[in-house]
């Protein structure tokens, strides 16, 4: 059976302002006006007129919810077909009090609300109480996504996954809509999983994804990578970012070295503890070191009241321009998602990766397994992580330069940074044919 893939000539294969910074804290996002305009072609007859109002109009709903990796990969979807269609009308769809309820909009898109269904953890057909609850709170939010998708009348709904994901996508399928969904890992996520029998194409990250879905689902899948946000890519200079997080003392310091450590989107108590363990004696005695800390959002609090202020610490219980996260970096040490592996690549940064055991829609042992033989990121179980063995993995990378050029060059040719921008004109091209 023929898999669509985009060429790349080294495609990996997939299995098969201050001197001391304050810490931050969550604030509300200030909110951004857009304002819609009604494009007409004054002369029909115009046929450039006619060429350029081609995909003008376009409207799509976006589902995505749950964790970063889904969010991001929608963001970045978005920001790719606004980039194509300046009047676009994208509308995303997800539960409230969520992530994606303060994400999306500060990221200046339009957010629907529907009833919850389940948290990213949760595990409906475990517990009896949530087993009874589940059916009807599903139904309740496919009936109000539905409501949506027909104010709304999009051309085209695009699903990434997470719990949120899936009422928007079944709606659509009743409705007769086109459906389009994209899966972050090589183990697909149970949502996609199932929507891959009613999706119209499915985009694929790697190749050995869509051997692990359905046979029936193989031939509408084509590979082209994760899609990284445009914001990731676009900050280039380096000193500007580390002044960001540490004022002009970085700019001060020598031959400075940043490592950033991210700590998941909802936090990784492991790493953590171990770096909570270890960070003040490396700052000692590398008077050249910086950390960019992400706590995660829930162990933040804990961590703000352990962790002693140091000029050279920068602690934040979620990094939302992680885009400047990444320029100031020199080392990161994160779980092993496959969205933050694809970034990683795609941004050329020497990693250590210390997958989750507990990783539900993913194998990140997988993810870092891969990483570790095709761009060379170190390894670290969790079982193995400690004070100890995470303080020498960063001493070994940071103290050779060889080391970290050798590991940038290896991410930076496995990359697959047009992922974005395929997965947008793929879309484009949905709904133009569609009208033809």
């Amino acid at each position: 059976m023929a898999i669509t893939t985009f060429p790349s000539p080294n495609l990996p294969f997939y299995p098969s302002t201050k001197l001391v910074p304050s810490r931050l804290t969550l604030s509300s996002s200030s909110s951004i006006c857009c304002l819609s305009v009604d494009r007409r072609i004054n002369n029909p007859s115009t046929a450039s007129a006619a060429k350029n109002d081609e995909i003008s109009g376009l409207r799509v709903v976006i589902s995505a919810g749950g964790t970063a990796g889904h969010i991001s990969s929608a963001l970045a979807i978005g920001d790719e077909l606004k980039s194509a269609d300046p009047l676009a009308r994208i509308l995303f769809i997800g539960f409230p009090n969520s992530m994606e309820s303060t994400t999306i909009p500060s990221a200046g898109f339009d957010f629907s609300e529907i009833p919850t269904v389940g948290s990213s953890s949760s595990r409906p057909f475990i517990c009896l109480t949530s087993f009874l609850r589940f059916p009807l709170r599903l139904i309740q939010s496919t009936f109000e996504s539905y409501k949506i998708l027909r104010k709304f009348k999009p051309q085209i709904v695009v699903g990434t996954g997470g719990h949120a994901s899936f009422p928007v996508c079944f709606a659509a399928v009743i409705m007769r809509l086109k459906l389009v969904i994209q899966e972050q890992d090589s183990i697909p996520g149970t949502t996609n999983w199932i929507l891959s029998f009613f999706a119209d194409t499915i985009f694929a990250p790697f190749n050995c994804t869509v051997t692990n879905l359905p046979k029936r689902a193989a031939a509408k899948c084509v590979v082209y990578g994760n899609p990284i946000r445009q914001a990731l890519r676009r900050y280039a200079s380096k000193g500007a970012a580390r002044v960001s997080f540490f004022g002009q003392w970085a700019g001060a310091v020598s031959e400075a070295k940043v490592v950033l450590v991210l700590g998941g989107s909802l936090g990784a108590n492991a790493i953590n503890i171990a770096l909570l363990n270890c960070y003040s004696q490396m700052l000692s005695e590398h008077e050249n070191w910086f950390f960019v800390w992400q706590t995660g959002v829930e162990a933040f609090d804990e961590m703000d009241s352990l962790v002693r202020s140091h000029p050279r610490l920068f602690l934040s219980p979620f990094l939302r321009t992680i885009g400047v996260a990444y320029a100031a970096a020199d080392l990161v040490i994160s779980r092993a998602g496959a969205m933050t592996c694809s970034e990683i690549m795609a941004l050329g940064k020497p990693s250590i990766l210390i997958p989750s055991p507990h990783s539900d829609e993913g194998d990140q042992v997988r993810n870092a397994s891969l990483m570790a033989d095709i761009v060379g990121s170190k390894l670290i179980t969790e079982e193995e992580l400690d004070s100890i063995t995470l303080r020498a993995a960063v001493e070994d990378i940071i103290g050779n330069e060889e080391l970290m050029t050798e590991m940038s060059e290896r991410a930076f040719k496995a990359a697959r940074p047009d992922a974005a921008s395929d997965v947008a004109k793929h879309i484009i091209s949905i709904v133009n044919s569609r009208g033809k």
